[in-house]
């Protein structure tokens, strides 16, 4: 390393050089006493070293900071007279000028040395700099060559997996149209026969045709999930809005699926609409919600999300039937026993199922992937063995004017709420923390506010509440944090979170434990009114867990 280098780190810190720059002139001052008699005549000569080391050291400043005080010094003491600030003569004149001349021509060509020095390590950076982004750039090529070549590999196994779902699509869909026209005629000869019955025939021949009736109607059923697996369903797409659609499902799927399973729908904001088949939409979200309950046998908790997607074209390469582009994603995940690689492989496949004899007929997947691809859509599963599953559907999203609809019949009346019920709102946004007081006021709650969690602790010492509806990133306590000590201490109180992340990233990264309840926002009047309701009537925390 060259002496430049070796003290660049010097003449980065002004701090040191300007002091060692007078050090330097006065060491040398003392110097010149010392030496008397020695050194008499040229002072201001004596003192040029001193100027091109300060200079060397600090560059231009420290240089003419040291120029300067040793013309002062020089003047003041080796000069005759002594102590008068100004030449007298003008050989002295001549004598100051020429020194100042040369200190500042020494501290010119020291600071353009600097510079270039400078200049040069900068190059040297540059270049060393360069030769690192080509070995990165080569590196990351030659991983995306292997990545990509893995990704072929990946589209053609999806390709003969297609081939062997269109085979399989092909001859189900043969059999069930046919099978159907059968049906058919069945059921309608055994609907003239209720119709033409008098009363007085022996009771024994209704309940027969009432139950060949019953029996024929179930193979109707199997034969519609067969035609949905075909994709040769008759299907009555309209604009949709799947955010309602999973809100007005929710009475139905606690119902179905019973006081073991329990049910958290996080809803996206903004969620854009779709253009599907409401009442085939339905039925395969309540499939897939049967499917997971059936997997949880000891009970446990089914997540229904909504969320706006994009599946780009790397996705699509390994996807081969995916057309890349914006899509409206409806996920169901639940914490069953999972689903090992094999069964995953074959779970779109129609009569397979993994379920004991007399408990399944193996066509709920196979419907539901049927109606997903009839509809332009994608369906993925993804599982684990005693981790749980999650299957996602993808619907291309609507691009156009006309207003969304959410379920083939109306919505459930929004819940009133009852001025018995207190709910504590914690926000540390003044202005979203006095409109939801004000829309629960307006359902008819009683409302008390807090800025964050340790007001609202100080509330609860005081104030009998039955919901908290909390914020959960806020400044000094998180509303996570609030929960827990809300739970230690009035484990009846219900708990409602919200947030600002549109997407469940909380809900799938264990921020939040399972059982919790969210709103996400933005929301509306009437899923605030569905939520807050949902939340009161369900056990507490404290029961759930």
């Amino acid at each position: 390393m060259d002496l430049l280098s070796a003290t660049d780190w010097l003449r980065q810190r002004p701090g040191l050089t300007y002091p060692l720059a007078v050090a330097v002139v006065a060491l040398t001052f003392l110097t010149r006493l010392a030496a008397g008699d020695y050194l008499s005549g040229f002072p201001f000569l004596s003192f040029l070293p001193a100027v091109l080391i300060a200079s060397f050291i600090g560059g231009a400043g420290p240089g003419a900071v040291a120029a300067v005080l040793a013309g002062f010094l020089v003047q003041q003491f080796f000069v005759v007279p002594h102590n008068v600030f100004w030449p007298v003569t003008f050989g002295q004149w001549i004598g100051l000028s020429t020194f100042i001349v040369n200190a500042f021509i020494i501290v010119g060509l020291m600071q353009a040395i600097i510079v270039s020095h400078g200049r040069q390590g900068h190059l040297r950076e540059a270049l060393n700099n360069f030769n690192t982004r080509l070995e990165e750039t080569v590196t990351q090529r030659t991983a995306e060559l292997k990545r990509e070549m893995e990704e072929h590999a990946a589209a053609q196994a999806q390709v003969r997996q297609l081939q062997k779902m269109e085979t399989i699509g092909q001859v189900t869909g043969g059999v069930a149209h046919d099978f159907n026209n059968m049906l058919a005629i069945i059921i309608g000869s055994l609907d003239l026969a209720q119709r033409r019955l008098n009363g007085k025939e022996d009771p024994r021949l209704l309940n027969s045709i009432q139950s060949a009736r019953d029996g024929a109607q179930r193979a109707a059923v199997l034969t519609a999930r067969l035609l949905a697996f075909s994709r040769r369903q008759p299907l009555a797409p309209e604009v949709t809005d799947a955010n309602k659609l999973v809100g007005g499902m929710s009475e139905l799927l606690r119902r179905t699926l019973g006081e073991q399973i329990r049910i958290e729908t996080v809803l996206a904001g903004g969620l854009w609409p779709t253009f599907a088949d409401l009442s085939q939409l339905e039925n395969a979200i309540l499939n897939l919600s049967v499917n997971a309950r059936d997997a949880m046998s000891d009970g446990g908790h089914l997540t229904i999300e909504t969320a706006n997607t994009e599946l780009d074209d790397r996705y699509a390469r390994t996807h081969h039937e995916v057309e890349a582009g914006q899509y409206v994603m409806i996920s169901i995940t639940d914490t069953g026993t999972g689903m090992s690689p094999e069964v995953l492989e074959r779970a779109f496949d129609p009569f397979y199922t993994t379920k004991g004899p007399g408990k399944g007929t193996g066509l709920g997947l196979s419907q539901v992937y049927g109606y997903v691809k009839q509809s332009k859509g994608h369906i993925k599963i993804y599982s684990e063995i005693d981790r749980g599953t999650t299957v996602k559907i993808y619907l291309p999203r609507y691009v156009g004017s006309g207003g969304a609809r959410f379920a083939a019949t109306s919505m459930a009346p929004i819940p009133q709420g009852s001025v018995e019920d207190t709910v504590l709102v914690v926000e540390d946004d003044e202005s979203v923390r006095e409109m939801t007081a004000e829309s629960l006021r307006e359902l008819g709650y009683s409302v008390l506010q807090a800025a964050g969690g340790p007001e609202a602790l100080e509330i609860l010492e005081t104030e009998r509440v039955d919901l908290i509806f909390t914020d959960i990133v806020m400044p000094q306590m998180n509303g996570r944090q609030l929960a827990d000590t809300v739970m230690e201490k009035w484990p009846d109180i219900r708990i409602l979170y919200t947030t600002g992340y549109t997407r469940n990233a909380i809900v799938h990264n264990g921020v939040l434990d399972h059982g919790v309840s969210l709103l996400a926002k933005p929301f509306s009047l009437e899923q605030l009114a569905h939520k807050v309701r949902e939340v009161l009537n369900s056990k507490p925390p404290a029961e759930q867990a």
